[in-house]
């Protein structure tokens, strides 16, 4: 056999889908019907509610049950989710952070209750709270207590769940936060840094068990459109890790120190525009994480082509799925060793990336590593994130068919009278508090209030694992915001950064000066610098958007009020009052836009407050229409990419209502 070829082809990684919705029974249905089309793996995803630990029938859930994933309430929930799915054969991925200890109590409750040996199951919770504070935002407590669960969970799965990988760091949403290459890498990084040194302070696992510490720890990340410099960023992170495994940890065994790592590729380059270019950018990111051998992804999930626009149809998730088939199966690319070994190019990005990275990991490290680091890396990443947006603005960076190459036929991909997305039933709310009311009528709750009882315990000692008491609390049939409802009354509560003012100024950019001169002219007719409150109402904590309006608004002279993500529709509006606003701009992405810009709307006017209202988000074109019949100014979706045009048309507006109420 020569060199150039593999003794035998290289078995595929693993084949996900990212998928959930509604309520249990539904994306049961839709995982059967997945594994039948070829799926090797699971990848479950949550509601919004259930990401940050609350039920149903809470305030904060309102509009947000079943949206972007589905609502897991309880133990019934978890079961009928898995219902027929082999546990002790199926590989699953769920994604979940701040409430990850309880999720897998759960799993490993339906384990256990159909039978199931907790050594036998395979999976991987995503835990990674770091980068929900930098860009996600499900976080739900503090950074301290949140770094003892997870180090906590990875005690509990070493020692009692060796397949499981309890740790999952995620770059992959510090990218579509606008992460570059270097600080994807260093901030990853960093993560798995303080993710290991908070285990190996609490002393859970035994000094000679801590290799397998350093071998459970995963990665999730992220491969953009730039081919060749995504392939050298993996090999680099590659690379890196196994280096701080040697030199940090003492780690010798090869198969201990391989950096394993799952990926979903870029979802921030997809486009609202021309969507079936999404197609040929998503084939093309899957093979920076499968062309190189000593550096390929061991699960993949794709996204769909029209994740720019709302959830994905079955038929959308099954045309990734065959993506990675086809690449499997039909392409020769399982079959030789690493084709970039000696590679110039190759070497000289892997030296340059490395270079990079170890220098920004040494600045978070001066900083006390990656958790205080938060409002550091948080503040880069937004600065990251405005000079994206102000290239592509600027044209200097080529987004096809949305800021070069325009034209366009009618897409036959949106035709129909779906528009191409899946809208979760509007039902699914009700139906899921009721069902949350006849659980609790039907569970035993003096167990419940004991289990409770000794969770608050776990929780208020340092010394004790969060775990046991977690899977007791599932077993009595706790609920997700009892559960960490507990949580917050023994670790109090948290806000994270926004990262805008900590971003600095922006560099000299001409295309500013009109806009500017826009805002200085309307602001001396209305009497004050125009102040615009720019508001997260709901769970949805997806804020690049709102926090690059936010730092748009600054930079061109305008008075900011942001807050931050998850503001109920009340807080929104008594803070428009209070601070007497010009303009009120709401971002949603989850999904709830029809119910929370409704509220926010129908309370400002009740309030007396008559300023113009612009919304942003994935809103599909019957939804927009029906915001503007009640009363929302403006609507804008991705394909608005200029900032600096929203920016005029909001300077308009206020100059049209100050217009108007001089008339009047």
């Amino acid at each position: 056999m020569s060199d150039h070829r593999l003794p035998q082809p290289d078995r595929p990684w693993v084949m996900r889908t990212y998928a959930g919705h509604s309520d249990a029974r539904r994306s049961n249905e839709l995982y059967r019907k997945n594994l039948a089309k070829g799926q090797t793996g699971l990848s479950v995803a949550f509601d919004l509610p259930t990401q940050t630990g609350y039920d149903p029938d809470h305030v904060l859930a309102r509009g947000e049950v079943g949206k972007v994933g589905v609502s897991v309430a309880h133990k019934g929930d978890m079961h009928q989710l898995l219902d027929g799915i082999p546990l002790d054969e199926m590989n699953t991925s769920m994604t979940i952070n701040a409430t990850a200890a309880w999720l897998l109590g759960l799993y490993a409750t339906v384990a256990e209750e159909n039978g199931v040996d907790r050594v036998l199951l395979k999976g991987t919770t995503q835990n990674d709270i770091i980068k929900e504070y930098l860009s996600r935002g499900t976080y739900a407590f503090p950074p301290e207590p949140s770094m003892r669960l997870i180090a906590d969970m990875v005690a509990f799965s070493v020692n009692d769940v060796p397949k499981w990988n309890p740790t999952n760091i995620c770059s992959y949403h510090l990218q579509e936060a606008g992460a570059t290459p270097v600080q994807e890498i260093a901030y990853a990084l960093s993560t798995g840094i303080a993710v290991l040194d908070e285990v190996k302070r609490r002393g859970q696992v035994a000094e000679e068990d801590f290799p397998k510490v350093f071998g459970r720890i995963s990665f999730f990340v992220n491969a953009g459109i730039r081919l060749v410099e995504e392939i050298a960023k993996l090999r680099t992170m590659s690379a890196l890790w196994q280096q701080i495994g040697r030199d940090r940890y003492g780690v010798s065994d090869e198969k201990m120190l391989r950096f394993r790592y799952g990926v979903q590729v870029n979802s921030l380059g997809l486009t609202e525009a021309q969507p079936e270019n999404n197609i040929q950018r998503i084939v093309l990111e899957a093979l920076a994480v499968t062309l190189s051998r000593d550096a390929r992804a061991r699960a993949i999930q794709l996204p769909a082509w029209n994740e720019a626009m709302g959830l994905p149809r079955p038929w959308d998730q099954q045309w990734s799925l065959r993506i990675q088939q086809v690449l499997a199966n039909e392409t020769d690319l399982l079959e030789y060793p690493d084709v970039f070994e000696g590679s110039v190019v190759m070497d000289g990005l892997v030296a340059e990336l490395t270079e990079g990275a170890r220098a920004e990991m040494a600045v978070v490290e001066e900083h006390g590593g990656a958790v205080n680091a938060v409002p550091y890396m948080k503040a880069r990443l937004v600065e990251s994130h405005r000079e994206r947006v102000a290239r592509i603005e600027a044209g200097e960076q080529k987004v096809i068919g949305q800021n070069s190459y325009t034209e366009t036929e009618d897409s036959p991909l949106t035709a129909g009278a779906d528009g191409g997305i899946l809208t979760p039933d509007p039902e699914v709310e009700r139906e899921r508090i009721e069902a949350l009311t006849e659980w609790k009528a039907e569970r035993d709750e003096d167990a419940v209030r004991a289990a409770l009882e000794d969770l608050a315990k776990a929780a208020a000692d340092d010394s004790v694992n969060i775990m046991p008491a977690t899977i007791a609390a599932a077993k009595a049939g706790a609920t997700t915001g009892e559960w960490a409802e507990t949580m917050r009354d023994v670790f109090g509560p948290y806000r994270a950064p926004t990262g805008v003012d900590g971003a600095s100024a922006p560099g000299a950019r001409d295309q500013l000066d009109e806009i500017r001169r826009q805002v200085d002219e309307t602001s001396e007719q209305i009497g004050h610098r125009i102040k615009i409150l720019v508001g997260k109402p709901g769970l949805d904590g997806h804020s690049n958007g709102a926090e690059q309006v936010a730092l748009r608004a600054r930079d061109v002279g305008m008075e900011v009020i942001y807050q931050g993500i998850r503001l109920t529709p009340e807080e929104i509006a008594e803070s428009a009052v209070q601070e007497d606003v010009d303009v009120v701009g709401l971002s949603i992405l989850s999904g709830s836009h029809l119910e929370l810009i409704h509220e926010v709307v129908r309370l400002l006017k009740e309030e007396g407050l008559e300023v113009p209202v612009v919304v942003g988000g994935i809103i599909p074109v019957a939804d927009a229409q029906r915001l503007r019949e009640a009363g929302v100014a403006g609507v804008y979706t991705p394909k608005d990419f200029d900032v600096n045009k929203i920016m005029g048309e909001i300077v308009e507006l206020v100059g049209q209502r100050s217009g108007a109420g001089a008339a009047a």
